[in-house]
C-alpha cells in the first residue's frame, strides 16, 4: 500500500513539473515571435546617396525628351539612372535633371566626353550646362500632390555650425512659409558648397519667405558667405 501511494506522488511530481516546463516554453516563445516582430518593423537607417545634377535650357522640351529617352541604355553603362526630372517653374524650357550616381568617376567621364556635345546640340540645348555632383546627405519624401519645388544653393564657413542652426529654425518654421523639407547635399568637389531643397506648397509664400530679412539674418548667423542662388522648378518625373 505504502508502494503504491510513493507511485502516485512521484507520477504527479512528474505531471506537474512536465505541464510548468511546457508552460515556461509557450510564454519564451510567444516573447520571442514579439520581439522579432518588432525589430522587423523598424525602418531601415538612412544612407547618404550621390547625385548628378544637370540644368540647362533647350529649344523644344518634347524635341529634347526624345533624344533624352533614347540615350538611357547610355547612361546606364556609366552607372548613371534617372532619379528625377523638372521644367523650370517660369520656364518651361529650362530643364533640371538629376541622376542617381554609382560611379563617380565613371559619371564624370560620362560628362566629360565631347560626343555628348553633338547629343545636345541635336536634343537642342541652347545653353552651357551646368554639372554639380552632390554626396545627399539628408534626404525626407514629400507628399506627392506637391510637384513644386525649389533649390537653394549656397557656400557656408562650416557644414556643422549651418546645420545647427537650421536644425533649429525648425521644420514646423518653414512649413508655415510653404515650404516642406526635402533634401540637403554637400557637393563633392567642396563640402562647403550645400543645395538645400524643399517641395513647395504654397508659391506665393515661400517666394516671400526667401526675400525676407529674416531669413537673410537667419543665414548670416549661420555661416552663409555667399549670395544664394534659388530656383524653382516642377516635378515631371
Amino acid at each position: 500500500m505504502k508502494t503504491t501511494f510513493t507511485m502516485i506522488a512521484l507520477m504527479a511530481i512528474f505531471t506537474f513539473t512536465s505541464c510548468k516546463k511546457e508552460s515556461d516554453k509557450e510564454v519564451t516563445t510567444e516573447t520571442t515571435v514579439t520581439d522579432t516582430t518588432a525589430v522587423a518593423d523598424e525602418a531601415p537607417a538612412f544612407e547618404p546617396f550621390q547625385v548628378m545634377a544637370i540644368s540647362y535650357t533647350v529649344k523644344n522640351y518634347e524635341v529634347w525628351k526624345k533624344v533624352f529617352d533614347e540615350r538611357e541604355s547610355t547612361r546606364a553603362e556609366s552607372g548613371l539612372t534617372t532619379r528625377a526630372l523638372a521644367r523650370g517653374t517660369d520656364n518651361p524650357n529650362k530643364i533640371y535633371l538629376f541622376l542617381n550616381v554609382a560611379d563617380m568617376q565613371k559619371a564624370k567621364e560620362y560628362a566629360a566626353n565631347p560626343k555628348l556635345k553633338e547629343v545636345r546640340k541635336t536634343a537642342g540645348v541652347t545653353s552651357e550646362p551646368e554639372v554639380i555632383y552632390s554626396n545627399v546627405v539628408r534626404f525626407e519624401e514629400s507628399p506627392a500632390e506637391f510637384k513644386d519645388r525649389v533649390r537653394v544653393s549656397i557656400k557656408i564657413k562650416d557644414f556643422d555650425a549651418w546645420r545647427k542652426v537650421y536644425d533649429a529654425e525648425g521644420k514646423e518654421i518653414r512649413l508655415a512659409n510653404g515650404l516642406i523639407d526635402r533634401a540637403i547635399a554637400q557637393s563633392i568637389d567642396d563640402p562647403n558648397m550645400i543645395y538645400v531643397t524643399f517641395a513647395v506648397s504654397n508659391m506665393t509664400k515661400a517666394k516671400t519667405y526667401m526675400k525676407a530679412p529674416e531669413l537673410k539674418k537667419l543665414m548670416t548667423e549661420a555661416g552663409v558667405i555667399s549670395k544664394p542662388v534659388i530656383d524653382f522648378y516642377t516635378s515631371v518625373l
